[in-house]
């Protein structure tokens, strides 16, 4: 096997010479530069070493005795280190060259584009013209390493990445290795590619895969909206012209909420004592 078609793998190689810049190394045929600032100690000639090759920043096939998670038919977490627009985002994959997970491979809407920090789960591939690039993992690829949740894992909290986005929802692959999906209803708004997000199991389907909610347990989001809506009150001096009388798209516009959330939450600002309402509107109480 040509130096060529072992790039994105691992192989072994002998220290043939060393030169200005590290050494040189061969498999009997072919000679590969390992820079010294890729050498993780000192090397004499007839040293055999584990290498991993990539393209350097020039294009060239160069070694590395850094051996990535990552590889050319494996699967590994990498973080996401740079994002540029016109042609994708880098990730650090262990080497001091980042690889770039190209647009094409990306979702066509750049708001859910993975940030810096954020871990997708990837594989490397080779381009025709020797290129090294990372590639997401497939749907299937994600079944092949899941875990089957259990009946007994309903309503619990879990979080993970998201590894697919779609308009229809968002897939999950969770810190238990659990496989799911976040129904467009039960988000917010729409998560990032490779972003860390906390739900609870809403279902536990016959194959093992989970349905999750992003939202919050009723108790938990009446809170949050309650606060939201008294905060309003206060930035209006105490009167806003809202209550359980308005209508749904008028709430929704405004807060951001259904009616049914905001008649619980107002229901709870009303049973702690610190609003009232008259017609169509509402008050904060005065002591």
């Amino acid at each position: 096997m040509s130096i060529k078609e072992l790039i994105g793998k691992t192989t072994k190689l002998t220290v043939a010479r060393k030169a200005q810049f590290g050494y040189f190394l061969t498999d009997g045929d072919e000679d590969i530069l390992l820079h010294s600032n890729d050498a993780n100690r000192e090397l004499v000639e007839g040293d055999e070493v584990e290498v991993f090759i990539y393209v350097d920043s020039e294009g060239r096939p160069a070694a590395s005795m850094t051996i990535p998670e990552v590889a050319v038919g494996r699967y590994a977490w990498v973080k996401v280190t740079s994002v540029k627009p016109e042609i994708g985002v880098f990730l650090n994959i262990g080497l001091r060259k980042d690889i770039l997970l190209g647009k094409d491979d990306l979702p066509s809407y750049k708001s859910v584009w993975p940030k810096e920090g954020d871990l997708l789960y990837v594989t490397l591939r080779v381009n025709r013209n020797g290129l090294l690039y990372a590639k997401l993992a497939s749907d299937q690829v994600i079944q092949s390493i899941a875990s089957k949740a259990a009946r007994k894992d309903f309503n619990k909290n879990v979080h993970g990445y998201i590894y697919r986005t779609a308009k229809v929802g968002s897939w999950i692959y969770t810190i238990e290795g659990f496989k799911g999906f976040i129904h467009e209803s039960q988000r917010k708004q729409e998560p990032r590619l490779g972003e860390k997000v906390e739900g609870r199991i809403i279902d536990v389907k016959e194959d093992g895969t989970i349905n999750v909610s992003l939202l919050g347990r009723k108790q938990e989001t009446q809170e949050t909206d309650a606060i939201r809506i008294y905060d309003y009150l206060m930035s209006r001096n105490g009167a806003m012209p809202y209550s359980d009388k308005s209508m749904p798209e008028d709430i929704q516009e405004r807060f951001g909420l259904s009616k049914a959330a905001f008649k619980r939450a107002l229901g709870k600002l009303m049973k702690e004592g610190k609003v009232y309402q008259e017609g169509f509107w509402t008050y904060v109480k005065k002591d």
